[in-house]
């Protein structure tokens, strides 16, 4: 059946109906067209605005760690450039002040070896911070086991650091 005969079909139909039946069938064919535009348009609209403010969130929590670390890796550019043997008094320094005697560091060539028995976790977060901003000393490999103890949990293996070239 063509389109112009099903059109045809339906108007007749359409006529023959009670007045009271054509305005049920109205009223449906009105509710249906209202929830169609609804589920195809609307709602999938509300959906991304409600999500947005979630989002909007996430990304500027993420902007603002950007632009953190552009700001410490600037702030580390700007930094002068230090030698070898420099970074290696400073390395010799904190790991003195900061391990103590639960650290054993050794140079070969421009690698530094550190080995630590029984450091605690904050000991060696801060030395290590402080090797990579004083000695600009950069982690290459990290053995650590970590053991309980009567303090708390302490650390112990091998950490290895690139230092500046000679």
């Amino acid at each position: 059946m063509k389109w112009p005969e099903l059109l045809t079909l339906v108007r007749s139909r359409w006529q023959q109906l009670a007045p009271r039946e054509q305005s049920l069938i109205s009223f449906a064919a009105l509710l249906l067209a209202v929830l169609v535009v609804w589920w195809v348009l609307v709602s999938p609209a509300l959906r991304v605005v409600r999500q947005s403010d979630q989002q909007t969130q996430t990304l500027q929590a993420r902007l603002q760690r950007m632009q953190s670390l552009q700001a410490q890796a600037q702030a580390l550019q700007g930094r002068p450039v230090i030698g070898f043997d420099e970074a290696v008094r400073a390395l010799e320094r904190v790991t003195q002040d900061t391990l103590a005697d639960t650290a054993r560091l050794t140079l070969v060539g421009e690698r530094a070896s550190v080995t630590v028995q029984g450091s605690s976790a904050d000991a060696l977060s801060q030395w290590l911070t402080q090797a990579r901003l004083n000695a600009r000393a950069v982690p290459l490999e990290a053995q650590l086991q970590r053991e309980d103890s009567d303090q708390g949990a302490v650390w112990r293996g091998t950490l290895v650091l690139d230092l500046p070239g000679r």
